[in-house]
């Protein structure tokens, strides 16, 4: 954070989205007098090499968590606000392992993104309150995951983590063959047991089968 004489201090914050428009119309909305946006790059890894410390950064589509393949969000950052309405991404930066993290919806107001992005600054968890529902039916044991959201489908990376898992391997085996660290396989896991709507391996495995996904 920058020291303002007399002030609290400014929140640094990163911006990553994919065209340069759409990463100027952020750094408007963001700008405050507590937020101050610093760095700005077409996706994490370029936000990364920029080599800036960052109190925040703000993603502006879900896709560009892909980069966590190659990339460790807390080697950037210690907090992340996601734009998106996917549930997904929920499991995804939960696993991430952050002080603060959240999501806010794509068509969020000016005062609604600062504002959570203040929050995860300080280490908070911030959920749109649609999300957040959502979110708590599915870790209810008892209610199937396929009847509360549209099954989603797993990226190639989980269909890879997924085959290994039916094979019986551990994280830190999973790693060395896809050539990832711990903290990626542990991430990945997590994405693919919310849209499996699982909560084991065993689960995991079961229902990849049940939809084709694993074979033996």
């Amino acid at each position: 954070m920058v020291e303002r004489s007399g002030s609290d201090p400014l929140i640094q914050i990163g911006i990553a989205a994919p065209t340069p428009a759409l990463r100027a119309g952020l750094a408007a909305m963001l700008q405050s007098p507590l937020l101050e946006p610093v760095a700005q790059a077409g996706s994490l890894l370029l936000l990364a090499a920029r080599q800036v410390a960052l109190d925040a950064v703000v993603v502006a589509d879900e896709t560009l968590l892909l980069d966590l393949d190659d990339l460790d969000l807390r080697e950037l950052t210690s907090a992340v606000l996601v734009m998106s309405e996917q549930a997904s991404v929920v499991a995804t930066l939960a696993a991430s392992g952050l002080r603060g993290w959240g999501v806010v919806d794509a068509d969020a107001t000016p005062e609604t993104l600062q504002a959570a992005t203040v929050a995860v600054a300080q280490g908070l968890v911030v959920l749109p309150p649609a999300l957040a529902a959502r979110t708590a039916r599915l870790a209810q044991v008892d209610v199937p995951v396929a009847d509360a959201l549209p099954q989603e489908s797993l990226t190639a990376r989980e269909q890879e983590v997924l085959g290994l898992l039916s094979q019986g391997l551990a994280n830190k085996q999973i790693a060395r063959v896809l050539q990832i660290s711990e903290h990626t396989v542990k991430f990945h896991i997590s994405s693919l047991y919310a849209k499996l709507g699982v909560a084991s391996r065993t689960e995991a495995v079961s229902q990849g089968v049940r939809r084709g996904l694993v074979s033996f």
